[in-house]
């Protein structure tokens, strides 16, 4: 914007002799007056042509070389002769009274030859030579005032559409904060929806249950529970009592005193999150999912505390070893680790020490009363993958020693940690039996079912150990079950070895049982005849088949209860849930 200064002008009369002589004037040469550029202008648009200002004399000439527009014309140039006028010297700066401002030089040639009628060369207005007054202002600068109003108005209607975009920017916020609400609302209807649903499949399949299914309750899921008869009955000690459906699980544990079943489930979809379900096992089974903690991954092992049924211990593929408690739903301890864990174990003579089976063959010792770093860190005898990782009674081992037992494809190791002598490994004598591939204990009697299928030449060590998760279900293939029993504190003994139908992808689970009245049982998965087999030990004689549902086998684990036991199957989906009913 100008300066205000540029604006002030003041008023000097000219004393100029007006008798002039005839001679003088007859020596005045002619002045050619250009015509006003806005007259000029006006003439011009009238002829449709352009309109272009500029000197008609000089238009070459002038120090910058440009043609010059209506806006540079304006408050810079004299109208009469083009020209720049000047603050000092002979072109000052002038005006009339009308308002026209001209170069002093030319406004005085241009009245003196207009004779007796002096006029305005632009407005026609009657003056004489005194009326010219010479301005003293470094710059004349005229400002639009259209345009100025203009440019108000444009400022007062940005300010308005602004103060409007604020109002609805504030709208689409509470929009926002009210769709997520209304979705979070959606969720937890469909929620109480879907547990309704179940309720009422539940309450009808009591009102329409028939006599001979008494005592089995409806299952969960839409899925039947179907009548064994009394001739299935009376060949084994189990009867099926519940059949769950359970999207995604590949893993469970349950916990007998507190009636819930854990699991480890990936959520349906591509890239689903993996997450752990607390279910419950009285009608209506309602079930809730637990986040991981951050870069957890897949859970590869999961085993509820024997001592504390509120705890559970998880070992994940994301580096994690985790302990969960069941009552606040939430991770109150988690182990970093130098390699993903494939395997996990409580300690069966207290509470505090937990063991995990890394991925590189290395075994870690945790006390969970010491967060700052492992207990005990020992690397394995192979680079295999610990699979599989049971904590051993201290009954027969020295005071303050502890001791695990391991597997991985190489075999089987016992390892003591604790006490003032170095120990070293236990390996125990299986006979070439292949890959181990799946590995049951029962701590009640010290029974150990080792799980073998042939080895394949392959250099790569992980081709024997394969993830539990992995996609591929395989198909059956010739293997082996060896019989182990130990005796004392580091001895072994071989009692039987059976031929049996493994899957030659997955790494199998199966449970070693000590019931009372059938004394010890072996459970696995059958991969040819899709059944779980029970067989009595030693001998592997079989006592029972029990059908599945669908296939692969994923887990199998037993847990005595208050009605005697109860084993739990997890197949493709489905969790089979079999009742020691000779026990009742």
């Amino acid at each position: 914007m100008p300066n205000p200064s540029d604006y002030i002008a003041l008023g000097s009369q000219l004393e100029e002799d007006n008798e002039e002589t005839e001679e003088e004037q007859e020596e005045e040469w002619f002045i050619p007056v250009m015509e006003s550029p806005w007259v000029l202008a006006e003439k011009e648009s009238k002829n449709g042509e352009a309109t272009v200002c500029s000197n008609a004399g000089e238009s070459g000439e002038n120090s910058q070389g440009n043609e010059w527009n209506r806006g540079d014309i304006d408050g810079l140039f004299c109208p009469i002769c083009m020209e720049a006028w000047t603050t000092t010297g002979d072109h000052h700066v002038c005006c009339l009274p009308c308002g026209h401002i001209f170069g002093f030089s030319c406004i005085r040639k241009w009245l003196q030859q207009q004779g007796t009628t002096k006029k305005c060369p632009q407005c026609n207005r009657k003056c004489t030579l005194k009326d010219v007054r010479k301005l003293f202002a470094s710059r004349v600068v005229a400002i639009d005032g259209e345009s100025q109003k203009r440019i108000q108005s444009l400022e007062a209607k940005c300010i308005s559409l602004d103060k409007k975009n604020a109002v609805l920017i504030k709208k689409e916020a509470e929009w926002k904060k009210k769709e997520a609400e209304w979705k979070k609302r959606e969720a937890l209807l469909q929620r109480e929806l879907h547990q309704l649903k179940e309720k009422t499949i539940y309450l009808e399949h009591l009102l329409d249950v028939k006599p001979r299914t008494l005592g089995h309750p409806p299952s969960m899921g839409g899925y039947c529970v179907p009548s064994l008869g009394s001739e299935f009955n009376e060949q084994g000690p189990f009867i099926l009592q519940k059949e769950l459906g359970v999207d995604g699980a590949r893993l469970f544990d349950i916990d007998a005193s507190s009636k819930i079943i854990l699991m480890t489930r990936r959520l349906q979809g591509l890239g689903g999150m993996h997450v752990l379900t607390k279910m419950s096992l009285v009608a209506p089974y309602t079930r809730q999912d637990i986040s991981l903690p951050t870069g957890s991954k897949a859970v590869r092992d999961l085993h509820i505390c024997p001592s504390d049924g509120s705890l559970s211990l998880f070992a994940s593929l994301g580096k994690k070893l985790s302990v969960l408690s069941t009552k606040i739903n939430n991770f109150i301890l988690a182990y970093d680790l130098p390699a993903p864990a494939w395997s996990c174990s409580w300690d069966l003579n207290g509470s505090h020490q937990i063991y995990a089976g890394l991925q590189n063959g290395s075994l870690v010792v945790f006390d969970m009363r010491q967060t700052a770093r492992p207990l005990e860190f020992v690397n394995g005898l192979t680079s295999n993958p610990v699979h599989t990782i049971y904590s051993l009674h201290n009954s027969t081992l020295p005071s303050g020693v502890t001791a695990v037992l391991s597997a991985s494809s190489a075999g089987i190791c016992q390892w003591n940690f604790g006490g003032s002598e170095e120990r070293q490994p236990v390996v125990l004598e299986t006979g070439n039996q292949g890959a181990c591939i799946s590995l049951a204990y029962c701590p009640s009697s010290d029974d150990i079912i080792a799980s073998f299928r042939p080895r394949i030449d392959n250099s790569n060590e992980m081709a024997y150990s394969q993830h539990l998760l992995t996609p591929a279900i395989g198909q059956g293939v010739q293997g082996s079950h060896v019989h182990l029993k130990r005796f004392g504190s580091n001895c072994y003994q071989k009692l039987a070895v059976t031929c049996a139908n493994v899957n030659d992808v997955r790494l199998p689970r199966s449970a070693v049982m000590n019931i009372e009245s059938h004394g010890c049982l072996f459970a696995s998965g059958d991969e040819l005849t899709g059944e779980l087999v029970l067989q009595e030990l030693p001998s592997f004689t079989v006592i029972q088949h029990l059908k599945l549902r669908k296939q692969p086998i994923y887990d199998v684990k037993y847990v005595h209860d208050v009605d005697g036991g109860l084993l739990g199957c997890l197949c493709d989906d489905i969790l089979q849930l079999y009742g020691n009913h000779a026990l009742k």
